[in-house]
């Protein structure tokens, strides 16, 4: 019982290692055990990989080819690897992970009902910027000299500034003239109109994007099959990969 006691750590002598001496104290602390074993780990990993990697170097075939030498070129003594330009957008990506195609198909739908929405309120093509010219041709120049803008286009002279709905002169004698001559209630008019065209645009990008993105989930979903098949295009941002499977005939 007494050799179980002295054995029990509560009897054992704690060890202490000893401290730097006072003469040497300008080397700084004095390396203790723990200390060296951390050293010594390290040192022995770094002649490890060292040693791998010099029999990798040795038993290295010149002839080997892998498919990351055709991405990989050496520029100043170093391997860099040219990053391959991404095929999928985030807005796509995020489509095609969390959505399914029926939810794409229905996106897709609504935009192309607010087009023809939009489209049928705005009925005339002219934008902001354009200048709205109109040439007319004469014989001589005398008639050129006497031109009168009005009778030839054969409507009232306040109406000549208008780009577009310029009746004529029996229209208005027949209906009264829609809309106002005022210039600032005409460039109100304009600048609304500019508004429209820049929603039409948006929503027809937007549509354009979900078109593609939905026909990129139809491609993935057609390669679960497991017909043979051969890739005719590459996958783009703006356009899906083409296939063509191998004719089979169905029972």
């Amino acid at each position: 019982m007494s050799s179980f006691k002295k054995a029990t750590k509560s009897f054992r002598r704690i060890h202490q290692e000893r401290s730097q001496p006072k003469s040497r104290k300008n080397l700084g602390l004095l390396e203790k055990k723990k200390d060296y074993k951390i050293r010594a780990r390290h040192w022995h990993r770094k002649q490890d990989l060292l040693l791998a990697l010099r029999r990798k170097a040795e038993e290295k075939n010149p002839d080997e080819f892998y498919y990351k030498m055709t991405s990989t070129k050496l520029q100043d003594g170093v391997h860099e690897t040219s990053a391959a330009e991404p095929t999928v957008t985030e807005d796509q990506q995020k489509l095609m992970k969390t959505q399914d195609i029926c939810y794409v198909q229905m996106k897709c739908m609504s935009e192309a009902k607010k087009i023809e929405r939009l489209k049928g309120e705005l009925h005339f093509l002219e934008s902001e910027e354009e200048s709205g010219r109109h040439t007319f041709f004469v014989d001589t120049k005398d008639e050129v000299s006497s031109f009168d803008l009005a009778s030839r286009l054969d409507t009232d002279p306040e109406l000549i500034p208008r780009i577009f709905n310029r009746p004529k002169l029996h229209t208005l004698q027949t209906r009264p003239v829609v809309g106002s001559t005022d210039p600032r209630v005409l460039k109100r008019q304009a600048r609304t109109r500019a508004q429209q065209y820049h929603l039409l645009e948006q929503h027809v990008a937007r549509e354009a994007k979900l078109l593609v993105t939905q026909q990129k989930i139809q491609t993935r979903k057609d390669l679960l099959d497991k017909r043979q098949k051969v890739k005719v295009k590459p996958e783009t941002k703006s356009s899906p990969a083409i296939y063509r499977f191998k004719l089979e005939r169905q029972r």
